[in-house]
């Protein structure tokens, strides 16, 4: 951390700051539909973003609005691919957003549940 906030602090920041997460996805909603990105997962990895964003902030660099500007502009041009998203990077190629399986209706014999048991 290149700053002194406290965390009080820095969560008031946040908390200050969150508006700018709106304004980003309010600027780029036509980006957002051509890349076929969900409101609610874009909104999460730029939330993520504005708390790293606060936390990497160097006074000596500049403006802390500016620096958080430019971090949620550059995560979102980052969330083109739906895997990418809130860190969900570890998927398998073929995993489609309606492919969710609850862990009750996996069977014990099955291929995929031995997967979740070696994770």
């Amino acid at each position: 951390m290149k700053n002194n906030y406290s965390l009080a602090e820095r969560n008031r920041i946040v908390e200050e700051y969150l508006p700018y997460v709106e304004w980003v996805i309010r600027k780029n909603r036509a980006l957002m539909k051509a890349a076929k990105l969900e409101y609610d997962d874009v909104y999460q990895q730029l939330s993520l973003r504005l708390v790293k964003a606060v936390c990497t902030y160097d006074p000596d660099k500049g403006e802390l609005g500016a620096h958080i500007w430019a971090q949620l502009h550059f995560e979102l041009m980052n969330c083109k691919r739906p895997l990418r998203t809130c860190g969900m990077t570890g998927l398998p190629k073929d995993y489609r957003r309606g492919n969710i399986v609850s862990f009750e209706s996996i069977r014990e014999d099955s291929e995929l549940y031995e997967q979740l048991i070696a994770a």
